[in-house]
């Protein structure tokens, strides 16, 4: 059954994801006199202010020292250059601002951030109330349990407690499911994924949910390889952004031109080894190869003559 479940949601939200990119690249082209709103703001303050999670191994976290670092976060320092060159001013400074899952959305609407570089799905829902870049990852719902424990999938879980992290598409995702299969699942809450971790962790739920390398970042990060895994079908399709103000045709058209520019120097792919592949700043190793959905996605980002050739 959640095959099922997973190839209905799968195709639907592949039709959102291939929309969603058009519209973004449709409305670049439209920009208009002056700079928008964020920009001419950004050129007053002489700052970009950067959202960042900090539980989300390897987009957005924090290093040994407290510094936030990650995948998504170098995607928008990339972009801060770009809007640089926008604006006139090549000295931008960044100013790094926490949030959360259940925050995130707000921070862009209410103008408390100008880009979120964290793990945030793409969907129809979010596109009514803020602009995402091109793709920059594909991830999907699945369930990391104890290694003792003889869960396979979420139907296992029947009359089970298992933790989502506030806000996220995966707590949809889990209702969603609970509610076609009449699972009667305890679907408890965390604030982060850490604190859904922790719940794990100290047998507070059976199960924890959340997009399948947000899990395997967090067994990496803390070491857990011998106690917990990963398991179950993909319960959703999440295709990630770095999420910004919408209604800004000119802000949207720096962002695209930044993701245009790395993908025509070929800088995408040794930026996702980077941190997928390689040894992280914090030590570990995630050991997960990019997939050829995402490969081909950013070869269409690529405008140089030979890829046209």
């Amino acid at each position: 059954m959640d095959k099922t479940l997973a190839r209905s949601v799968i195709g639907g939200c592949l039709w959102f994801a291939v929309s969603l990119l058009a519209t973004t690249a449709a409305s670049a082209q439209t920009g208009g006199e002056g700079l928008s709103p964020t920009l001419s703001a950004i050129k007053k303050a002489h700052t970009v202010r950067l959202g960042y999670r900090e539980s989300s191994p390897p987009f957005s976290f924090l290093d040994q020292s407290g510094r936030p670092i990650g995948y998504s976060l170098e995607l928008c320092e990339a972009i801060v250059e770009e809007i640089g060159v926008e604006v006139d001013d090549p000295n931008l400074r960044i100013d790094y601002v926490k949030v959360t899952s259940d925050d995130r959305i707000d921070a862009v609407v209410q103008n408390r951030i100008d880009l979120e570089c964290g793990s945030t799905t793409a969907n129809a829902e979010r596109g009514k109330r803020v602009a995402f870049s091109p793709l920059m990852f594909v991830a999907g719902t699945k369930l990391m349990v104890p290694k003792a424990s003889n869960v396979q999938s979420l139907t296992d879980l029947k009359g089970k407690t298992i933790v989502v992290t506030k806000g996220t598409t995966n707590e949809q995702a889990i209702q969603a499911a609970d509610k076609k299969f009449s699972l009667g699942l305890n679907i408890a809450v965390g604030a982060d994924h850490e604190q859904s971790y922790q719940m794990l962790v100290d047998g507070k739920a059976d199960a924890f949910a959340t997009d399948d390398i947000l899990l395997s970042g967090l067994i990496a990060r803390h070491k857990a390889q011998d106690k917990f895994r990963v398991t179950g079908d993909f319960l959703s399709y999440d295709p990630y952004g770095i999420m910004f103000r919408k209604g800004e045709p000119q802000l949207t058209a720096v962002v695209d031109r930044t993701f245009r520019k790395l993908g025509s120097n070929r800088d995408l792919v040794p930026l996702y080894n980077k941190w997928f592949t390689a040894r992280l700043p914090t030590g570990e190793r995630l050991n997960v190869p990019i997939s050829l959905q995402l490969e081909e996605a950013f070869k269409a980002m690529d405008d140089s003559a030979s890829a046209n050739n």
